[in-house]
């Protein structure tokens, strides 16, 4: 059986679950005015339970150099985002290998029903936003969320630029015209959550972090210093209360970067999130989505989907922590916008299952909507004791680890009174859109 393994329902030609990858070190060179991108990548991986003849890595079509596994030359294609590669001696089961893989060329999203993923090129600069399959488009990956791994990325580029990307900024060396940048994340991470951004920025510190506090920074273009300061102002006080409620954040540091140009959504990395100057106004118009994205640090970052099915327990989360900062910050409270987004979903098509929305919902209002109100029918079976109890040992028993609906389902059951198949029947695996919950 060699020839086969479990890809994800969504994304089949995407991931390789034959092996596990738990390093990557990136040793990047990056030209903003030609988007020319030079790589070598050194990946540290283990063989599961079968000998491997050949295995299989996900990157977009750049020109190989040269690959290399266990010091020795391997036979490899490139084709349709696939690198196949069969080492010169079969892998024994178990086997720890290495890959090394030279690549380069013009980076460039990988396309995707939800528009381009991945490396983009901006006006000035570049981002990387990959939820859910754009890694790929700049490193060689197995690009599947279940494989988390601890990254080091190097990044050279002309020294007028700054580079940001999750994780602990280690080194910053300058020779003549270009920086290098080196980049730490020890923290278990899935492809598509390693971010980065490279632009002229503006740093501050946000907040004060104490000597056990998380250190906070925001990038930004110089323009928007004074409206940037005012809606991330309360972001330190979202970390201590999701703190409090989720249990301790999850990685070392917390970044935050507006790039200088709109997005049509914020993104989540790792240890990072990505804003475009449209959630930017000097109001706090976006205050939501601030917290949204520092919700994923714990829901989806360190507690990862096993697969995309299960989506819904990042989305629903994130949602929810929206609702929970309102209901914490004076706004209005979880019930209160838990109604209006029953409301809201009252009035469209009730044809979407939480439990595996389809890949072509994954990414749907709906979801976020019906994850959020799952997550308040479950609050309200428990109570609030019991329910924060319960997220915070969901995050604690599973930090830097990977979930499914199932799994949560059987640990929301620890906490209860009684059974909540009922409950989950109807939010998760059903259709019809159940009545609003009540506290």
């Amino acid at each position: 059986m060699n020839g086969q393994h479990r890809t994800d329902p969504y994304f089949p030609s995407n991931g390789d679950s034959r092996y596990r990858v738990h390093r990557y070190e990136l040793h990047l060179d990056y030209r903003p005015v030609p988007n020319r991108l030079a790589g070598e990548a050194r990946l540290s991986a283990i063989a599961g339970r079968a000998p491997l003849s050949e295995f299989q890595l996900n990157l977009a079509g750049f020109r190989i150099g040269r690959i290399r596994v266990d010091g020795r030359a391997a036979h490899y294609t490139l084709r349709g985002g696939r690198l196949r590669i069969r080492p010169a001696k079969v892998l024994p089961a178990g086997a720890a290998f290495t890959v090394e893989v030279q690549y380069s060329g013009n980076p460039q999203p990988v396309k995707s029903p939800w528009g381009g993923l991945g490396w983009e090129e901006m006006t000035d600069g570049a981002l990387v936003a990959s939820q859910p399959v754009g890694g790929p488009s700049w490193y060689p990956c197995n690009d599947r969320p279940a494989d988390k791994a601890a990254y080091q990325i190097s990044l050279t580029t002309p020294s007028a630029y700054q580079v940001v990307i999750g994780g602990r900024l280690l080194t910053r060396t300058t020779k003549a015209s270009t920086t290098t940048w080196l980049y730490e994340q020890p923290a278990p991470t899935s492809s598509y959550l390693v971010g980065l951004a490279i632009g002229r920025f503006q740093t501050a510190l946000l907040g004060d972090p104490g000597l056990d506090g998380v250190p906070q920074t925001g990038h930004f273009p110089a323009h928007l210093m004074s409206a940037f300061s005012r809606d991330f102002a309360r972001q330190p006080r979202m970390m201590d209360l999701f703190g409090e409620l989720f249990g301790p954040y999850p990685f070392g540091e917390y970044a935050v970067v507006v790039a200088d140009e709109e997005l049509d959504v914020p993104v989540e990395a790792q240890g990072l999130s990505l804003f475009g100057t449209n959630h930017v106004d000097g109001a706090r118009g976006a205050e939501r989505l601030v917290a949204h994205e520092l919700a994923h640090q714990w829901f989806g970052n360190s507690v990862t989907v096993a697969d995309w099915r299960h989506i819904w327990l990042n989305e629903g989360f994130a949602k929810y922590a929206e609702w929970l900062w309102s209901e914490h910050a004076g706004g209005r409270s979880a019930q209160s916008l838990a109604a209006t987004a029953h409301r809201r979903l009252a009035g469209l098509a009730e044809d979407l299952t939480l439990a595996d929305p389809g890949r072509k919902n994954m990414f749907d209002d709906r979801l976020y909507d019906r994850g959020g109100l799952a997550v308040h029918a479950v609050r309200c079976a428990l109570g609030d004791v019991a329910f924060f109890r319960m997220l915070r040992d969901w995050t604690h028993t599973h930090r830097h680890g990977v979930v499914t609906t199932e799994m949560f389902a059987t640990h929301v059951e620890r906490f209860a009174q009684g059974p909540l198949d009922e409950l989950f029947g109807a939010w998760v695996y059903e259709t019809e859109l159940p009545e609003l919950p009540a506290r």
